[in-house]
């Protein structure tokens, strides 16, 4: 995703994010070699790096502190190694059997089934030893975080999600239906980015459930787009299989209610979004400007 509003303030956030990163996992040189080298291949692959970016946009919202960036980004590290399990396990055969993840082959493809199943697990258990060395605030201790964390990506948020859409794919299903995968599938890591970065900036409960209800709206915006995408954009241009959605007979907004309906749907989701970060004023620019580049995104 190319950045058009503001680009230096994204790419010095997307630059620091990429040197986190780099560190936040064992060397491929450290035994075993294969797991590591497989962990890394899928984390440091590239990607629109949304739930850091805005982890530290909503720190930064919350607070004027000149080393904020620096106390979030093992939370922001976490939140991408936890994004990057449920890629390379939702591309896996018995999910969506797909070969292509920003615009490299799949860890699955490259590793073989049983290798990329355990890179998953990795990252999934690094993210939370990720969170667990962070120094927390006075207003959430390290439990909460923990507790956060563990409900985003448990068996009534993401993982929820992932098992409706699977159970949705080839059947007739309604709006309400679509909506429930969307909400978990991906508007629930949005949220959980959101609220960890404000907490991390020791969030007053007002500012915390301001970006809350902008990240409920942000993330059901964002997968509608995700979803548009898929049936008007080329697999070159989004870096995985397009098309597949339709193919697969998916649960979307554009099968349910068409193209038109879902773009004005998802710019309606974006205003509300925006409109959750009023009491924020300037600090909250960030935040807006991320929902405005989510709308308007190529890929």
């Amino acid at each position: 995703m190319a950045f058009s509003l503001q680009p230096s303030a994204f790419i010095l956030h997307l630059n620091l994010i990429e040197k986190a990163l780099n560190k936040a996992l064992p060397s491929q040189h450290v035994l075993p070699k294969t797991i590591h080298r497989a962990m890394r291949y899928s984390l440091l692959a590239g990607g629109k790096r949304l739930r850091p970016l805005l982890c530290l946009a909503a720190a930064e919202a919350c607070s004027n502190r000149e080393n904020i960036l620096k106390e979030v980004m093992p939370v922001a590290c976490a939140l991408e190694c936890l994004h990057t399990y449920s890629l390379i396990h939702d591309d896996l055969p018995a999910m969506d059997d797909d070969d292509l993840r920003r615009g490299k082959p799949t860890s699955h493809k490259v590793f073989g089934e049983g290798i990329a199943i355990l890179a998953g697990d990795a990252l999934l258990t690094r993210s939370f030893e990720l969170l667990s060395q962070i120094t927390p605030p006075k207003r959430y201790p390290l439990i909460k975080f923990l507790q956060e964390m563990s409900v985003a990506a448990g068996s009534q948020q993401l993982i929820a999600g992932q098992v409706a859409d699977l159970e949705a794919e080839g059947k007739k299903v309604t709006l309400a239906d679509v909506r429930f995968i969307h909400e978990r599938k991906t508007a629930a890591m949005i949220v959980l980015s959101l609220r960890l970065g404000g907490m991390m900036a020791n969030a007053t409960p007002k500012q915390l459930k301001a970006l809350t209800k902008f990240g409920k709206a942000l993330g059901l915006a964002f997968q509608i787009i995700d979803d548009i995408l898929d049936v008007t954009q080329s697999s070159a241009q989004l870096g995985k299989s397009a098309g597949k959605d339709l193919a697969a007979k998916k649960a979307t907004y554009p099968a349910i209610i068409g193209l038109e309906a879902s773009r004005r749907k998802a710019a309606k989701l974006t205003a509300a979004s925006d409109q959750a970060l009023r009491d924020f004023g300037p600090r909250g620019k960030m935040l807006g400007l991320f929902a405005q580049e989510l709308l308007k995104r190529p890929s």
